[in-house]
């Protein structure tokens, strides 16, 4: 096995994804995820929850999650619930 120059590293690219039958499946899923949760996360995470961003920077790191799902769950109430209401008041 050879290391090479130690000193002066030369990095190749990095790991690619494996090949999909589904590129267009894919690359949606990874729209998704990007539009969700574009932050880093936050560096010390909870442990800091006393000092500077600790909770907030959390939260703000997990803010894209938290509206999707507040908006499955206000789905998943309203949808049976104007059904039924379409359901008893046919005019």
């Amino acid at each position: 096995m050879e290391l090479g120059n130690i000193s002066q590293p030369t990095y190749g690219p990095g790991p690619e994804a494996p090949g999909s039958s589904t590129p267009g499946l894919v690359g949606m899923v990874h729209g998704f995820l990007r539009l969700v949760q574009p932050n880093a996360l936050p560096v010390g995470g909870c442990t800091a929850a006393g000092a500077g961003d600790g909770v907030g920077g959390l939260l703000l790191y997990e803010l894209g999650f938290l509206v999707c799902a507040a908006i499955g769950l206000l789905f998943v109430i309203l949808v049976p619930l104007v059904g039924c209401c379409f359901c008893w008041c046919r005019c």
